[in-house]
């Protein structure tokens, strides 16, 4: 049964908590919106420039990624990394012909293993880290919190994809 108050996951400081609960409500949203799915459809392409939905899996699971690093450990991918997770970010051509042939179950394991560490670190913060400021490249400031708001609003967005994707599936 799906939840629809948001309060503090225990283990958690408060508002870390609450920004848990939300990021694991997305979460179980989307893995519902995904579930039984084959790898024909994971990897449908309707039109040239789509993404797949494994593509999208993929990419949902890097953009988390790379805010671990950045929010956790102060720092982006090294280039080693960016070789493993970039074409997940990036998505688009490369994505297309690299991010395919997977089950359900890879994509499933992959999500829950990096919300795993995601929750471990949360758990290791007070909520006062939520609001430690630090600045792009470019001076533009931001916070812990608004990275871990993008994170969310970033699978949000890419569900809405994923179930635009399956109903052209289910026309097709």
């Amino acid at each position: 049964m799906m939840e629809y108050t948001i309060k503090p996951l225990e283990g958690f400081a408060d508002k870390i908590g609450e920004l848990a609960f939300t990021l694991e409500h997305t979460r179980a949203a989307t893995l519902n919106d995904i579930a039984g799915l084959k790898q024909n459809e994971l990897d449908y392409l309707d039109r040239a420039d789509d993404n797949s939905i494994g593509a999208l899996l993929a990419h949902i699971g890097a953009i988390e990624k790379v805010h671990q690093l950045i929010s956790f450990e102060g720092r982006d991918f090294t280039g080693k990394e960016w070789e493993q997770w970039g074409t997940a970010v990036e998505l688009g051509d490369k994505a297309r012909a690299a991010i395919q042939g997977y089950p359900l179950d890879y994509y499933l394991k992959g999500l829950e293993q990096i919300r795993q560490s995601t929750l471990r670190s949360l758990r290791s913060k007070d909520d006062s880290w939520l609001y430690q400021e630090r600045c792009w490249p470019n001076g533009i400031p931001y916070n812990n919190y608004y990275l871990w708001f993008h994170v969310m609003e970033d699978e949000i967005k890419h569900r809405g994809q994923i179930r635009i994707i399956k109903r052209r599936l289910q026309k097709g």
